[in-house]
């Protein structure tokens, strides 16, 4: 007890005259005011974020969950790259490049300063290495390959990129360059940002590479490379599985992360943060708020046929129609009852028809605001052939349908 009463003598004389010797009486004055400022902020708001701008999304609706300064136009760094992989995947998806395609290094790719994978000038390297260089390593080299290899120039895939963000309502987005570079006219916002990661995690098998805290390429001369995320809380942070850093001196410390918990997936981003350690503090602070105060809750399945349609010409006739994706809704944890309502459009559609193929839509009706989900067919539907065709005009003049078709 003794030694307690000692150490708080001690400190109660000691931290005013340390504060006094370092601050003169108009500080001190000013520094209360401010912090009185910043007690106030904290205290409006769900969340101490130190970095200049961030926000919370759900993926599947959009929802934000939480922002600060969100719409400010900011560099992005190295989450330039959500893009440029955006793009990539995108390209894979289409058929139009395989993981397996070999791409020409040029001196231009080769020559990219920052992080890097050393790649030689007329090399190559498969799509698959470079982007798993472009997603755990964040290598400037790697991207500009695969933006030569995709664009024919990276002027082209910047265009490319510039196109897309536009087509996903990135109001305060431009790029210059793929990588992230600073660079005029070279900007985001974490609103965009996260409009660009939830459109990047759809391809789930990104997470694959953002996902990796480590791992190893080799070379076409085979020199082989350790690999380590430039994203720390893959590791130290459980469930994380995404998605890019960013760091310059115009940007600060920069990262927008994706994680996946009890069937909600959301994106944060932050920006402009002075330390790593903000950076990481925030990401999970927005993480863990966003978790535990909100939830999703599905109003209508995918997995269940919604109706079935007519379909003159079609073998069967009657086609089942599904909904492409969930409808589904984000609710603070503290709401119990919600009220909506949802209307069906189908279009005139004719045989043959895909899995997938769009044959109308669901419209939502919810909270004073409506939403349209594509309403798909999951089986392929068949053309009537003249037999079947003869049968169903028969079976309807039995049965006195009206729908008669023409043969």
């Amino acid at each position: 007890m003794k030694k307690l009463i000692l150490i708080f003598l001690i400190m109660f004389t000691l931290v005013p005259k340390i504060y006094a010797d370092e601050t003169s009486s108009d500080e001190v004055i000013e520094g209360e005011q401010k912090e009185v400022k910043e007690n106030e902020e904290v205290n409006n708001s769900p969340i101490n974020l130190k970095s200049q701008s961030g926000i919370i999304m759900e993926i599947s609706t959009k929802k934000v969950l939480f922002e600060k300064s969100s719409n400010e136009r900011l560099a992005p760094a190295s989450m330039t790259k959500v893009m440029t992989m955006l793009l990539i995947m995108e390209e894979l998806e289409k058929g139009n490049i395989s993981l397996d395609d070999q791409v020409v290094i040029s001196s231009n790719a080769a020559s990219m300063g920052g992080s890097q994978v050393y790649l030689e000038a007329n090399s190559k390297a498969t799509v698959k290495e470079l982007l798993t260089a472009i997603g755990i390593g964040s290598a400037n080299d790697a991207t500009v390959a695969m933006a030569e290899k995709i664009g024919g120039s990276e002027e082209n895939f910047v265009a490319l990129m510039n196109k897309r963000a536009s087509e996903l309502g990135c109001k305060n987005t431009h790029f210059s360059n793929s990588h992230g570079l600073d660079e005029d006219d070279h900007y985001t916002s974490a609103y965009d940002m996260a409009l660009m990661a939830a459109e990047l995690v759809k391809h789930e098998s990104i997470l694959d590479i953002t996902g990796t805290y480590e791992t190893t390429i080799t070379h076409q001369n085979g020199k082989s490379m350790w690999l380590v995320n430039t994203n720390s809380l893959i590791r130290f942070y459980s469930g994380l599985d995404g998605l890019k850093t960013g760091f310059t001196d115009k940007a600060g410390y920069c990262l927008t992360g994706t994680m996946k918990r009890n069937e909600m997936r959301l994106v944060t981003v932050v920006m402009h943060a002075n330390e790593k350690e903000e950076r990481n503090t925030d990401t999970i602070n927005m993480m863990e708020y966003g978790f535990s105060m909100f939830y999703k809750d599905v109003l209508v399945p995918n997995d269940k046929s919604l109706g079935e349609m007519f379909i003159d010409n079609s073998k069967n006739r009657k086609v089942k129609y599904y909904l492409k994706d969930d409808v589904s809704v984000v609710l603070d944890k503290n709401t119990k009852d919600i009220s909506y309502k949802y209307d069906i459009e189908l279009d005139n559609v004719s045989a043959p028809l895909k899995p997938g193929d769009t044959v109308g839509r669901l419209i939502l009706m919810y909270d004073g605001g409506e939403k349209e989900y594509d309403l798909i067919v999951k089986d392929e539907v068949k053309e009537a052939g003249y037999f079947n065709r003869m049968f169903n005009y028969l079976r309807d003049i039995v049965s006195g349908n009206v729908n008669v078709i023409n043969i």
